[in-house]
């Protein structure tokens, strides 16, 4: 495992998290938004994460070397939720059927604060990983002095 393999993962790991904010931030903000340019009501959106796969030549570089380096994460796609619209009774609304029913979003405001709360905790925790590893750098050097 390289020197700086650690910080590599730690990094990769932040800005995962930090895409994920981002989604989870716009999916707050479009908890009410009944009519999208495509006419439907807004659909939450979810990452999708998984293991980062190293190249060909960094796998036979490993190998070769007896190493067993990993890449960190990375965001494989980000999806929409294909959960049921909620059905609200608003017959005054813009967007309400003939029974006065309007479609809202599949946005739960609350779990998305509780995602957002996962998603902070995660990248704090990569923040503290990347200190260690700097920390320990540090004191490898230290000791040459």
């Amino acid at each position: 495992m390289s020197l700086f393999s650690s910080i590599n993962i730690s990094a990769t790991g932040m800005t995962a998290e930090r895409t994920r904010m981002d989604v989870i931030s716009e999916n707050i903000s479009n908890a009410n938004t009944t009519r999208t340019s495509s006419g439907t009501p807004y659909k939450r959106k979810l990452v999708v994460f998984s293991e980062s796969k190293p190249k060909f030549s960094d796998v036979l570089n490993n190998t070769l070397s007896k190493s067993n380096e990993s890449n960190g994460v990375k965001i494989t796609a980000i999806k929409e939720d294909d959960s049921p619209y909620k059905v609200v009774y608003e017959p005054g609304h813009p967007d309400a059927n003939e029974n006065g029913y309007v479609e809202m979003p599949n946005v739960d405001v609350t779990k998305e604060m509780v995602d957002m709360i996962s998603a902070t905790r995660a990248y704090e925790a990569n923040i503290t990983a990347l200190n260690s590893s700097k920390s320990m750098f540090m004191k490898a050097l230290d000791i040459g002095r």
